[in-house]
């Protein structure tokens, strides 16, 4: 099994910066591409970005291309989420949750089975 615990969410206002770390444990860890997932109430949970079991290939939804970045410190076992350029419609509790393969195979929540607590992430104008 792969155990998450998520850090770095607050209030910010537009246009800041956020950085969010997922803290991951397991003899698997280094095995899985790993995810970061955002949810507002009354909304489907979506995929935001993820990066490759060894760090060197990522996606990124098309609403946060260019403002935010996924890494890995695998030395660390420790998955990042910068955001950058924040706007309000960021507004989300954040997940970090780990895949099944070394390579991103999927940005379905359904084939996502260890996800963290989650993270409030709030965004004023």
């Amino acid at each position: 099994q792969v155990h998450l615990l998520e850090a770095g969410g607050g209030s910010v206002q537009a246009g800041g910066s956020v950085r969010l770390s997922c803290a991951a444990s397991g003899d698997t860890y280094s095995r899985n591409y790993m995810g970061w997932f955002r949810q507002v109430p009354g909304k489907e949970r979506e995929g935001v970005a993820a990066v490759s079991g060894g760090g060197s290939d990522t996606y990124y939804a098309d609403f946060v291309k260019g403002r935010f970045t996924i890494s890995r410190d695998n030395a660390k076992n420790t998955v990042y989420l910068q955001m950058n350029s924040l706007k309000p419609e960021d507004t989300a509790m954040y997940f970090c949750a780990a895949g099944r393969t070394y390579a991103i195979t999927s940005m379905s929540p359904l084939d996502f089975n260890y996800w963290g607590q989650g993270t409030q992430v709030t965004v004023s104008s």
